[in-house]
């Protein structure tokens, strides 16, 4: 018993979900067609060399904390382009004076609620529960008299803002996180714009600035840093000049050049000083791993765009860098450079699919999982696409080759292919099967290159059986249909199956039908008697015709679906109402014949179940005695 844990579905739901994203061709291009064994390898060793760095940061949390109070710091500055904006947090909080150091003359008596870490809250209680002031002269929460309170009371919601206060409170935290880093002289002036009683003047708003672009400068380096690898090292000329970037000189840094900020700054120069000693390997590894970037891409995108030629698309993929860090499978036109946004409006239906299924097959080579299941994926497909699509899932290099694959599909040239033409090609060899439902109940049936004929094999084979002889006229029919259709034995058998007492001559150009002459009909007998069904005659097969008993027990005592559907047309000689059967034995008959191969239908029900059951309604109407 195979063990099939991990499976993969491509259906509908799958290009929904999966294909024709708005910005690449198929979810995670870089897992699938950039991240490789080999790829990954590299990394490791990129990060190997530069372990380094990450452990000084993993000893050190406090320049990850730096790096997060800086940005935090630089956020409050707002969004304006001259740096400044009066509504950052900076702005709010102490561009119109800090009142929870310099509390307003008469509010003193607030104090211990303006300086409690709770105080956001507390002006927000305090400003929501304003409008109960005018319900009645007393306190709303224990109904003392406020009426020498009151003003001093609304005076807080003109003063204080409970978002201005949250900022205040959130950048004053900030600020003294940064002290420390900053010289005293800057420690000094930090403190004095922070607790300025009015707001701050132009000059401390430019000092401010001042500090900002330092103390973006400073982070910068340190994320840098903490983030280095293959992506922020790959465009470097040379990795050691690169290295040396990330040194911090804090003699450009007027503000933050503290004994702490120095302290910090030697440990990481430090860690720089003994990545340097091994710049010479990082810079092979890179290599290498910008080489196998090159080499994959180079693969894969030829391999589909071969693809994408074969099959008649007027376009070509190209695998994308975005961002320094990631890829993406795009489509272009061959005659443009710009990347097709939408994909859905530029493709059919059919080259949709017939794309989506190619891109499935790559993230099945990536996922790897036990069983491959392709719903119906090439049914709707012409020769070039199907042919393309079959070589590039089941014979290319990269291919679903040696792996296990249901294909489940309406399409019979698909298993003429795999089973009769070429299964060779195909590695492992592959098996078929003829699947049916009846009563709810699945039913299977080998398909081997034996059971592939023609239709002439399949009706000569049935011609020859013991079945009733008006079977054998069905198959007959056909053949000679195949053959000559305008013959005299296709046209006495014709007759039969329209139930014509006097046997008509029909001409396809035209010309007004008319009776057959006895001679046509002899010769017609004879050619059928000589050549296929030695006991034929015409008025015995009409008779049967004539018969809705006879008729009837035909129909229940045929084990063949197929032959059913004909004894069935007989019956009601083309007049049923039946919509159903009427729509699949149009399509039934243009599709059968448009195969040079086919099953034998007294071994293959390949007229589906549910056709029976309506044949079988409609008879049972017209003889109820069973």
């Amino acid at each position: 018993m195979i063990n099939l844990k991990r499976f993969q579905f491509f259906n509908e739901k799958y290009i929904e979900d999966y294909v024709y994203q708005q910005n690449e061709l198929i979810k995670n291009s870089f897992e699938i067609f950039v991240k490789s064994p080999d790829y990954d390898t590299h990394i490791k060793e990129i990060e190997k060399l530069l372990e380094s760095i990450n452990i000084t940061f993993q000893n050190h949390p406090e320049l990850e904390e730096l790096i997060k109070v800086f940005q935090q710091f630089i956020d409050g500055f707002g969004k304006a382009k001259s740096g400044y904006s009066a509504a950052g947090a900076i702005g709010k909080g102490i561009g119109k004076g800090n009142k929870l150091d310099n509390i307003p003359v008469g509010l003193e008596v607030y104090e211990p609620y303006l300086k409690n870490n709770d105080n956001v809250k507390w002006i927000k209680w305090q400003l929501e529960g304003k409008h109960y002031l005018d319900m009645a002269e007393q306190c709303p929460y224990c109904s003392g008299s406020i009426k020498e309170t009151k003003e001093t009371i609304l005076k807080v919601s003109e003063e204080y803002d409970a978002k201005a206060v949250e900022q205040l409170t959130k950048m004053l935290e900030v600020f003294k996180e940064l002290m420390p880093y900053f010289t005293n002289e800057t420690a000094v002036k930090m403190e004095e714009i922070t607790k300025n009683v009015s707001g701050i003047t132009n000059t401390q708003k430019n000092y401010l600035l001042e500090i900002k672009a330092q103390a973006d400068s400073f982070m910068q380096q340190l994320y840098g840093l903490k983030k280095m690898g293959f992506h922020s090292l790959k465009n470097a000329e040379k990795i050691a000049d690169e290295l040396k970037k990330y040194k911090i000189d804090l003699s450009y840094y007027s503000h933050l050049n503290s004994e702490l900020s120095n302290e910090k700054v030697e440990l990481i120069n430090k860690t720089l000083d003994e990545v340097l000693e091994k710049a010479g390997k990082l810079q092979g590894e890179i290599a290498q791993q910008k080489k196998l970037i090159k080499k994959t891409i180079e693969m894969y995108s030829s391999e589909i765009n071969e693809f994408l030629y074969y099959a008649g698309y007027k376009y070509q993929v190209a695998i994308e860098e975005e961002n320094t860090t990631d890829y993406h499978l795009v489509l272009k036109h061959i005659e443009g450079t710009d990347n097709v946004q939408t994909v859905n409006e530029h493709l059919s239906y059919g080259e949709r699919n017939a794309f989506a299924l190619v891109l499935f097959m790559y993230s099945v080579l990536k996922e790897n999982p036990d069983l491959v299941v392709l719903d119906d994926p090439i049914s709707s497909f012409d020769g070039n696409k199907k042919f393309a699509i079959i070589n590039m899932l089941f014979m290319g290099k990269h291919s679903l080759k040696n792996r296990t694959v249901l294909l489940l599909t309406h399409e019979f040239n698909t298993v003429i292919d795999a089973i009769y033409n070429m299964p060779y090609n195909f590695n492992p060899t592959p098996t078929a099967a003829f699947l049916t439902t009846k009563q709810g109940i699945l039913q299977e049936k080998e398909i081997t290159k034996a059971d592939i004929k023609s239709f002439g094999e399949i009706a000569h084979a049935n011609i020859s059986s013991d079945m009733d002889s008006l079977n054998k006229l069905v198959y007959l029919r056909r053949l000679l249909e195949i053959e000559n259709a305008s013959g005299l034995a296709w046209q006495l058998l014709s007759n039969i199956f329209h139930k014509r007492e006097k046997p008509e001559y029909h001409f396809s150009n035209g010309t007004p039908n008319r009776l057959m002459t006895p001679e046509e009909i002899q010769d017609a007998t004879n050619e059928i008697k000589t050549n296929y069904i030695s006991d034929f005659d015409y008025d015995t097969e009409y008779q049967k015709t004539q018969d809705i008993t006879v008729l009837k027990e035909l129909y229940q005592n045929s084990g063949s679906n197929y032959e059913k559907l004909q004894i069935y047309r007989i019956m009601f000689n083309e007049n049923s109402s039946n919509s159903v059967i009427k729509k699949f034995v149009n399509e039934a008959f243009h599709i059968e014949n448009d195969y040079l191969f086919q099953l034998n239908p007294c071994e293959y029900d390949t007229v589906p179940q549910y056709i029976i059951d309506e044949c079988d309604k409609d008879i049972l109407e017209i003889c109820p005695q069973g």
